[in-house]
């Protein structure tokens, strides 16, 4: 499913109780990247790039500077461990900002999608609560 396609599909659809919102950010220079706030977690949007095989889904947490510096291992240390337990989703860190993603076949059902993104949405906001402590206020 093209990423334009997924946008439009997404913005008359609703499941597991929560709507979306999309937006397609057009980048001639680089591969397009559709950005997607699920009900309730606006300030946690997920992008969305497409690949010949996969769609990558990834949810930027936080910057490098936000953490607090002598408990920077410590947080390396426990998102790590959080990899794990937390369903469809992984950490990552892209440039500066700390991240959870999460891929799928591009072959995948619109169900999946959907319920990969809302799966997101919502540990994006798990984790962000696990690591609260090593963020500064």
């Amino acid at each position: 499913m093209e990423l334009d396609e997924l946008s439009i599909k997404l913005a008359a659809f609703e499941t597991e109780g929560v709507g979306f919102e999309s937006f397609m950010i057009a980048n001639p220079e680089q591969q397009d990247v559709l950005q997607v706030i699920v009900d309730g977690n606006d300030e946690l949007p997920i992008f969305v790039t497409q690949t010949q095989e996969q769609l990558l889904c990834i949810s930027y947490l936080f910057a490098d500077e936000e953490v607090k510096g002598e408990l920077k291992d410590e947080l390396n240390e426990t998102l790590l461990r959080l990899n794990v337990p937390i369903p469809l989703s992984a950490f990552a860190k892209v440039d500066n900002r700390y991240a959870i993603f999460g891929a799928l076949s591009v072959n995948s059902s619109f169900d999946d999608i959907t319920h990969e993104l809302v799966t997101l949405a919502d540990n994006a906001i798990e984790a962000l609560d696990a690591v609260t402590p090593y963020l500064k206020d």
